[in-house]
């Protein structure tokens, strides 16, 4: 059983950055693809990032390619979202959430650990 704690979330204005982390516990976090989802009001949830643990690859959302970073420490069983340039549709909660399988997921539902997730708010 992994646990997943989000932080960093919190109320930018566009063009501004965030650093959310999440930090797991209870599991091998170096065998977990770690992946970042988000949710706005309304609307589904949606794949923004991952990073694998198989020669940790990351892959992003088109919407997000050139703004985002995704990145982790296994020393610290942390995994790291850097946001630039963020919009006002990016107002969303993010989520963590770990996989522990070695074929690529950007499923929602493929996903095994979920955090609690953290808001992110951008004002225009």
């Amino acid at each position: 059983q992994v646990a997943l704690v989000e932080s960093g979330g919190g109320l930018v204005q566009a063009g501004g950055s965030l650093r959310l982390s999440c930090a797991a516990s209870g599991g091998t976090f170096s065998r977990y693809d770690m992946g970042w989802f988000r949710q706005a009001p309304g609307k589904e949830r949606e794949f923004v990032a991952v990073i694998r643990w198989i020669g940790t690859g990351t892959y992003y959302a088109d919407f997000v390619k050139g703004r985002f970073t995704v990145s982790r420490d296994n020393a610290k069983n942390t995994v790291y979202l850097q946001m630039n340039s963020l919009k006002p549709e990016d107002t969303a909660v993010y989520y963590c959430a770990a996989r522990g399988t070695v074929r690529l997921s950007y499923r929602a539902h493929e996903y095994d650990y979920w955090g609690q997730g953290t808001q992110v708010t951008v004002s225009s």
